[in-house]
This record gives structure tokens, sequence and C-alpha cells, in this order.
């Protein structure tokens, strides 16, 4: 049987924990600015590609990496289901529709409005009470994001899209705490994506029709096979986070969304965010940083290495 690993109330998290969801809301980021790419491309069709090839790779790297994927059982599915429906249906479909009327530091800000919802609601999901530094943290990273989104350029239905990305990321990491536990980042990672490669074909067979794939572009299919890498990474990275800083500290990370998606939207030929903007995201990095000091946080449960991807697992 797997031990259970504690770390001691007010720790400090290591780098080691905090590096891979970095990681995966910088990927976040770049998915949103890279996601204005399929505004105009049979959007069904290209995210079954992308959520079918990348369950594949998933589950040949977990095999790989010596990780058992175990089948879902009772409830367990609703969960894994939910987590499809919400943080990857609904999530991709609210970002890609979001960019055509908001630049991606505007949508992808929401993003970063997700630690009000984790800090107070994940943690009671793990059997804690809420931390005061990391509601005032999580405030702190939500006031920067607001100002982020009033100076930003957007309209009504940007800020109507951004507000259902909040909600899909927030059950994106919320819906899976029940089923870490038995699972571990990989199997949840695993099922969820199949599960959103089924609904996105279906879908897209439903509304676009069955030859939809042969309609994408050539940029359409550059961004899809990007999206792929992003998905293979980023969640495994960021349900590993969640894992092991729990679901309250590991959302302040989200923070970090909208910066990546502000620079990679530079980088793909925006216009650059206004000084309100990078003000906006200054306010959000410096309260990630009250988050993760010691003493944010409290007993912070860890999944067992049995249940976890990395060199402890092989």
């Amino acid at each position: 049987m797997p031990a259970t690993t504690t770390r001691a109330a007010g720790a400090a998290p290591t780098a080691q924990m905090i590096a891979p969801g970095v990681v995966a809301m910088a990927l976040v980021g770049s998915l949103v600015a890279v996601s204005r790419t399929l505004v105009d491309a049979p959007l069904f069709a290209a995210q079954a590609v992308r959520y079918s090839v990348a369950g594949v790779l998933l589950y040949a790297v977990a095999r790989s990496a010596g990780v058992t994927i175990v089948r879902p059982r009772g409830t367990e599915w609703l969960w894994l289901g939910g987590i499809a429906a919400t943080g990857l249906v609904l999530f991709n479909i609210a970002v890609v529709r979001g960019v055509a009327d908001a630049e991606p530091a505007a949508i992808a800000v929401a993003v970063a409005c997700v630690p009000i919802a984790l800090g107070i609601v994940g943690p009671l999901l793990e059997h804690r009470v809420p931390r005061a530094r990391t509601l005032l943290a999580a405030l702190e990273v939500t006031a920067g994001s607001i100002v982020v989104e009033g100076a930003g350029r957007t309209n009504v239905i940007g800020v109507v899209w951004a507000t259902l990305v909040l909600g899909c990321e927030a059950a994106f990491t919320l819906l899976a705490v029940p089923v870490l536990p038995r699972h571990g980042s990989w199997g949840t990672s695993v099922h969820s994506v199949w599960m959103g490669a089924v609904m996105f074909v279906a879908l897209s067979v439903f509304t676009e029709g069955t030859a939809a794939a042969t309609r994408l572009s050539a940029a359409a299919w550059a961004a899809t096979a990007y999206l792929v890498a992003v998905t293979v990474l980023a969640f495994v990275m960021w349900y590993s986070t969640v894992a092991t800083l729990g679901a309250g500290r590991a959302g302040l990370l989200t923070g970090i969304a909208p910066i990546s998606a502000a620079v990679i939207g530079i980088a793909l030929g925006t216009r650059a965010p206004n000084l309100f903007v990078w003000l906006g995201l200054v306010v959000v990095t410096s309260g990630l940083a009250v988050g993760l000091r010691p003493g944010a946080g409290t007993r912070l449960p860890l999944v067992a290495a049995a249940s976890a991807p990395g060199p402890a697992r092989r």
C-alpha cells in the first residue's frame, strides 16, 4: 500500500514542487494566445484531433514510465466526465471564441481569478480550513486580474467568455480533487483527455460534418500540433502540483497564465498590452509571492509515490 506524506504546517513549498505548476500555467497562457489561430477553423474538429492524439501519447508515456492506469469506478466516472466537459470542452470553446473579442491577456487573466474559488472550496474538499494568508493572496491576485481585465482590449462579449473560462478552469482543478488520490496525475489526465476527445468528436460530427478535419488550414494544423504538446505536458504537471501543494496554494500559480499569454501574444503579432495591463500583472505576481511564502499554508497532503509521475514513480 502506498504511503502518504504530509508537509509540516506553514512549510514553504520547494522550487521542485512549484516548478511543474509554473510551467503548466505558462503553457495555458500560451494556449490562449495560440488559440487565436483557430478562430476561423472548424473548432470541434481541431480539438477532436488534439485530444485524440494527446490521449494516445499520454497513455503511451504513462505506460513507458511504469505507471498503471486503473479503470474508473462508481462516481469517478462522473468526476472525470465533469473534468472533460468543463475543463476541456467548454474551456477551449470559451478561449477560442473569447480571443476573437479580446486580447489574449484579458482572456487568460480569468484563469488567474481562480484562486478565489480554489482558496476557499479546494481546502474544504481536502477537509481543511482555508488559511487567511492564502485567501488574502488570492484576493490580491484577483485584484490585479481585474485591473488587467478593465484596462485590456475587450468588450462585453469578451468578458462573458472570460467569465466562462474562469468557471471552467476552477472546475478543472476542483473536480479532480476526489479522483487524484486513487488515479494520480497520470490517470486523471489520461481519462479526462480521452473523454474530452470523445465529446469533441461527437460535437464535430453532428455540427461540422464528418469531413471537417480536411478543412483545417496549415496554420490551424500547426496550432493543433502545438496544443497537443501543451495538453500532454500541462495536464500531468498541473495535477501533480495540485496533489503536492493542495488546490488552494496551487491555484495561486494561475496568475502566471495572463503573463504568458501577453508575452506569447506579442510574439505572435498582437499589439502589446498597455501600461495598466502590465501594472495589473505586477500585482498578480506580488499576490503569488505572498501566497507561496512560508506560513501561507497548512498541512499539505502529498500523493503517494506510486500514484505520481516522475523519478519517484519510475
